[in-house]
């Protein structure tokens, strides 16, 4: 089995992001979506990404922004990714000149090979925990089980992962990639330094 990667998301403050990779992930990512608690300005993601030491990839979570203010963004924020968690059409996920990633939220009785199948020119896509109303971050798992094998698409889960379950979680849906945001919290935004890197550790003993 290949190495899974790893994504600290909902990252608001310099220290928690050289945490991140100190810790060892792979990524972070920074919420564009003025209606979450872990959302960031232009000028505080500038100075994130400021801090960051090189070959760290960088996510900008989006939620159903327009492409004038989304391109605002971008002239600003030296973003690597892209990460759609609205209700993106194909269309709107395209053209912006970097790599993207689209999530879905996953509910009982979804045909996620369907749903995949929808945006073949992701560069991966992320599996999240469906709730009313709530575009992501709701701490909560979904049934791995639905997540069909052998996809030739990279599966990025999410939803509801902790340093006590990523590990039971990698072994059945052996995902490329683990994302995680409010299982490694002291508070919404607020990271925790142990919690961070007992994730890590879980996630590269998987």
């Amino acid at each position: 089995m290949s190495v899974v990667r790893s994504k600290i998301c909902g990252i608001t403050r310099i220290e928690d992001a050289l945490v991140a990779i100190e810790a060892g992930a792979d990524a972070i990512g920074l919420v564009f979506y003025a209606k979450s608690p872990r959302a960031v300005g232009v000028a505080q993601a500038k100075a994130i990404l400021a801090a960051l030491p090189p070959f760290v990839t960088t996510v900008g979570l989006f939620v159903d922004c327009g492409r004038e203010a989304l391109d605002a963004i971008l002239a600003e924020v030296p973003l690597d990714v892209l990460q759609f968690h609205g209700d993106e059409t194909l269309a709107d996920c395209e053209g912006f000149h970097r790599p993207y990633i689209k999530a879905l939220r996953v509910s009982p009785g979804d045909d996620v090979a369907a749903r995949i199948a929808a945006y073949p020119s992701a560069s991966g896509v992320l599996l999240d925990t469906f709730v009313a109303g709530v575009p992501g971050g709701t701490g909560e798992t979904f049934d791995w089980s639905l997540v069909p094998q052998g996809l030739s698409m990279p599966i990025i889960l999410a939803g509801g992962l902790t340093p006590e379950n990523v590990h039971a979680a990698i072994g059945q849906v052996r995902p490329y990639a683990v994302d995680v945001s409010g299982g490694v919290e002291v508070s919404k935004g607020i990271k925790d330094a142990a919690k961070v890197r007992a994730f890590i550790r879980e996630v590269r003993r998987a």
